[in-house]
């Protein structure tokens, strides 16, 4: 019986000292709670955060503004003059070396409850990859704000409205599928749901991790005062399932149904790259009542027939956005139709890695064929700046090189016209001109090419050629202008002009041989030219000359001569202007030519 006693009193000694245990626990929990509450290790002070200036630099930084441009919602974009351009998307500064954003709230003051307390321990809690990390708040008059994390790559909504952006199948699902991991976290925490989904709210990091922000808090946000148009504030209503709509004081968190609403519209613009409903042709206002109204057809906006994404993920929004709440997917079925339909889970910089093994191995082949393409197009460069200038002149301009003027002892050269050119002029049309000049001069160019000789330049009907310049060629420079000349000559018997078939053409020929003096002119458009009165000379042979004749000066005849083996016949002196009284020739033929000539007029 004493044993009993004392086993009893045992028992209800060790219960009370279990209950007192747990009293004492519960107490102290509670106080240590209640500490943490009056602690606010949430609140900041709006002095500790550099502000980025309006140059989009910290204070007494030297980083300057490269852009700035508006979008088409009216927010304000600038960008950092960084190394990596980094565009910033809202109001941000830098609270102990993090770059943060930072949302103000629209209240002249904010009384600190304990459900606003609550509201913040409980937000300082959250921790996943898909949800924006909540840093802090002010509630300080005139700087009532909270602070977020920056996320440097913008919102959904920045990303698909900037059409420079592509944005893949891949991107799109893993932008889904980030959306939809947030989510049921956030369903499963104390926050139960969000109540502001949207695309303006669902922002991306540098590493495309898409991360949910403006969560929580529902009664420091509520009582704001917004200095906006009604359609503004329509507008802020598209993404809010209809039920909620209905509701004359809505929950201040929103609904998990309708969270996966919100989903579905932030999900049909990130497939379709557009805002949620055409307001080229309705207000956002029309859009919200449609919504609200509840038709035969409930109100939603235009699926396309096909996407990128698949079939299935239409169904999902579809589903999504169904009229009665409690026919809508949760999100961990969200998330298993988007899983499946990728093929497992995606990550964005697991898929640029692939990417850019993928095009590592194919490289050396594509950079073996750009730079076969690059040399084509060189060459084909190179071919038409050796059309306009000599190669060795082109070889010094290509390389930044000054081409000097440089003289020559000796060079041929050849002037020619057409005689009655002017009357023909006077009797065609500019585009018959153009097309009769341009068969001429192919004709000449295809022959010239054949013979060592520069064509110097055309000026209407007048074409000058020259031999020994650029390339000294010795005493050839005679010859291959004489056999230049007899070969033009014989081409012009046969050619015909287009609209004056039966006109036979009076090519009128002159050569002189003497130094000359030859160099680049300009810089637009640079010209080489020749210098010299043997240039002048040759220009007097020429308008001196007979039609269908070849006129030679005597040092052309005797630089011919020396070379021998052409018919040439002495004309006799003549007067030619400013050089009085010269000896001139006429060069009809040569040993073996066997090419039609016109007959030789004395």
């Amino acid at each position: 019986t004493i044993i009993a006693i004392i086993i009893i009193i045992a028992i209800i000694t060790i219960i009370a000292i279990i209950i007192i245990t747990v009293i004492i626990t519960i107490i102290t929990r509670k106080a240590r709670f209640e500490t943490s509450l009056l602690v606010q290790s949430w609140k900041l002070s709006y002095s500790d955060i550099e502000m980025v200036s309006a140059k989009g630099s910290k204070k007494g930084s030297s980083v300057s503004v490269s852009m700035k441009y508006v979008c088409t919602h009216g927010k304000a974009y600038t960008c950092l003059g960084t190394a990596t351009q980094q565009q910033i998307f809202s109001d941000v500064g830098y609270y102990r070396g993090v770059l943060v954003a930072i949302k103000h709230i629209r209240k002249e003051h904010v009384q600190v409850s304990r459900e606003i307390l609550l509201e913040f321990n409980q937000l300082k809690d959250i921790a996943h990859d898909n949800l924006n990390v909540f840093v802090g708040a002010c509630t300080e008059p005139p700087n009532i704000c909270l602070v977020w994390h920056y996320c440097n790559k913008g919102s959904i909504q920045d990303i698909i409205m900037n059409d420079e952006v592509k944005l893949d199948a891949v991107f799109k699902l893993s932008f889904l599928m980030d959306i939809a991991k947030g989510m049921i976290y956030m369903h499963k925490s104390h926050l139960h749901s969000h109540g502001n989904l949207k695309s303006s709210n669902c922002l991306v990091d540098s590493r495309w991790l898409v991360r949910i922000t403006d969560y929580g808090l529902p009664s420091f946000s509520s009582g704001q005062f917004f200095d906006e148009s009604e359609q503004d504030a329509y507008r802020r209503k598209l993404w809010t399932a209809p039920e909620l709509l209905r509701e004359n004081i809505p929950p201040k968190n929103g609904s998990q149904k309708g969270d996966v609403y919100s989903f579905a519209i932030v999900a049909y613009e990130i497939i379709t790259r557009s805002e949620p409903f055409p307001f080229d042709l309705m207000t956002a206002r029309d859009a919200v009542n449609r919504v609200r109204n509840g038709e035969s057809i409930p109100f939603r906006p235009c699926l396309p027939e096909t996407t990128d994404v698949g079939k299935a993920v239409l169904d999902l929004l579809r589903a999504c956005w169904h009229e009665v709440p409690e026919h809508r997917p949760n999100f961990n079925q969200v998330r298993t139709v988007l899983k499946r339909q990728a093929n497992g889970e995606i990550n964005i910089m697991d898929s640029v890695l692939n990417l850019m093994e993928k095009y590592a191995y194919n490289l050396e082949e594509i950079v073996e064929e750009r730079t076969q393409q690059l040399l084509e197009e060189k060459k084909k460069t190179d071919r038409l700046l050796y059309r306009m200038l000599p190669s060795t002149v082109a070889e010094q301009l290509k390389i930044g090189r000054t081409v000097k003027p440089e003289s020559y002892d000796q060079a041929t050269v050849y002037f020619s016209d057409i005689v009655g050119f002017a009357t023909l002029a006077s009797d065609s049309n500019p585009m018959q001109i153009v097309d009769f000049l341009n068969d001429l001069y192919s004709c000449f160019d295809v022959i010239i090419a054949q013979h060592d000789v520069y064509k110097v330049e055309t000026i209407g009907d007048a074409y000058m050629v020259v031999s020994g310049v650029p390339v000294r060629n010795g005493q050839r420079h005679a010859a291959e202008i004489a056999n230049v000349s007899l070969d033009l000559l014989s081409s012009v018997l046969s050619l015909r002009i287009r609209h004056r078939p039966n006109i036979q053409i009076q090519l009128r020929v002159g050569i002189h041989t003497g130094p000359v003096v030859a160099g680049v002119v300009g810089l637009t458009m640079p010209r080489y030219c020749l210098f010299g009165d043997t240039v002048n000379m040759a220009a007097r042979m020429e308008s001196s000359g007979k039609p269908l004749h070849i006129h030679v000066s005597k040092q052309s005849y005797i630089a011919i001569s020396e070379i021998g083996g052409y018919e040439m016949t002495l004309r006799g002196e003549m007067n030619v202007k400013g050089k009085g009284l010269q000896t001139t020739y006429w060069l009809h033929g040569k040993a073996g030519y066997t090419k039609p000539l016109p007959p030789l007029e004395l």
